[in-house]
């Protein structure tokens, strides 16, 4: 059974950190790779992990993480050995179909069991895999054919079908989410049986689940709350992580009720640190994405860093993928480097959030968040969370 966090002092336990990776579009930008080709050719695809990442440690240095070795990242495995088709786009991500017409069709289906080994494009990768790993002996290679969380998961099978159904039959959508769920950690443990893990870690689990913000608050409990119970109980006996874009103010409450030990709001439009940290406890990172790069210059980064530890964030990240393979935006993550040290310095001898946030310009006050990349939230004071 896993503990729940104390949340009266989780988020002062978590401290701060700050990260810097590098993403597969990063070796797909700085090798020159289609997309297409790095997806579906297994040769081009270890050409790009051969020549990209020392490519990548040229360009960014040591602080950046290179791309684990995996085969290429294809979220919708599960629900393509379910009988999604994949779509493999040129110059696109790979994409897929909804294959449910409606919550009784799709019970039907989930009720039949699944050789995941044999379905879908499950053999294609698989091989793909073997490839790779007689490319690269002694390494590691990741199997990145995977699954999204229960409502993106419902979503991909029903399609925006789903979002209707928990409006027009509660009780048949609860029961079509649990089979998805159980369905999920049937794929989970298939690919555990690939890895040679065990399904259930007792060290911690996350999920990915984008298209949980679609859900209106009012029905987090009972069917987001509920789901990512289910979800977690069989994948961890340890803590809870949560990946969840475009969430408002009114869900976060709803992410203690999930026991999360940590929280990623990656790209939300409507949330900033501060609104963050004063709705819920539950530690969280903020993140700088390459597109937020493009509308900043050199000291907006180092801003950036500073406004996020002021106002709460227990972290701070930066993922190096396409489009940022350049001199340009090389000196902007140098600079997120650069501040992130700093701030996890001042943090970790005793410096005050607010004493931090004073590094932050006058400029970057003003930008940070009112002004942030399209936010659209409600205002809120400019006084930062202690």
């Amino acid at each position: 059974m896993t503990t729940r966090p104390d949340y009266t002092t989780a988020r002062r336990e978590a401290g701060f950190h700050w990260s810097v990776d590098s993403a597969q579009g990063a070796l797909r930008e700085i090798t020159g790779t289609p997309i297409r080709e790095f997806n579906l050719n297994p040769e081009a695809c270890i050409e790009a992990y051969r020549r990209g990442r020392p490519l990548i440690r040229d360009m960014f240095g040591e602080d950046v993480g290179l791309p684990g070795l995996g085969t290429p990242a294809v979220s919708y495995g599960h629900v393509n050995c379910l009988g999604s088709e994949l779509l493999f786009p040129e110059g696109g991500e790979v994409a897929h179909t909804h294959i449910y017409g409606s919550l009784e069709e799709g019970l039907r289906a989930l009720a039949e069991p699944v050789d995941f080994g044999t379905a879908g494009r499950a053999p294609f990768f698989l091989d793909f895999r073997a490839h790779m790993q007689r490319a690269f002996p002694g390494e590691s290679v990741h199997f990145s054919f995977g699954s999204e969380g229960p409502i993106t998961s419902a979503y991909e099978l029903r399609g925006e079908g789903f979002f209707t159904d928990v409006l027009d039959d509660p009780p048949l959508a609860r029961r079509f989410l649990r089979a998805v769920v159980d369905s999920v950690l049937d794929f989970h443990r298939w690919t555990c049986s690939l890895e040679g893990a065990e399904p259930i870690s007792p060290h911690g689990a996350g999920l990915c689940d984008d298209l949980s913000s679609l859900i209106p608050p009012r029905l987090w409990r009972d069917f987001v709350v509920a789901s990512w119970g289910q979800y977690f109980d069989g994948m961890t006996t340890g803590s809870r992580y949560a990946h969840v874009e475009n969430l408002t103010r009114d869900h976060l409450p709803y992410l203690e009720e999930a026991g999360l030990a940590h929280y990623d709001p990656s790209i939300s439009p409507k949330l900033t640190p501060r609104l963050v940290a004063e709705h819920c406890r539950v530690p969280f990172l903020w993140r700088l994405e390459s597109f937020h790069c493009r509308e900043m210059s050199v000291p907006e980064v180092e801003d950036f860093v500073y406004q996020a530890v002021a106002d709460g964030a227990n972290a701070v990240t930066l993922s190096v993928a396409e489009t940022m393979c350049n001199p340009e935006r090389a000196t902007q993550v140098q600079a997120f480097i650069r501040a992130g040290k700093e701030a996890k310095r001042l943090f970790d001898e005793g410096v005050s959030r607010a004493e931090i946030g004073e590094r932050v310009s006058p400029e970057g006050r003003q930008k940070l968040w009112e002004c942030w990349c399209g936010y659209a939230g409600p205002k809120s004071s400019r006084g930062g969370h202690r």
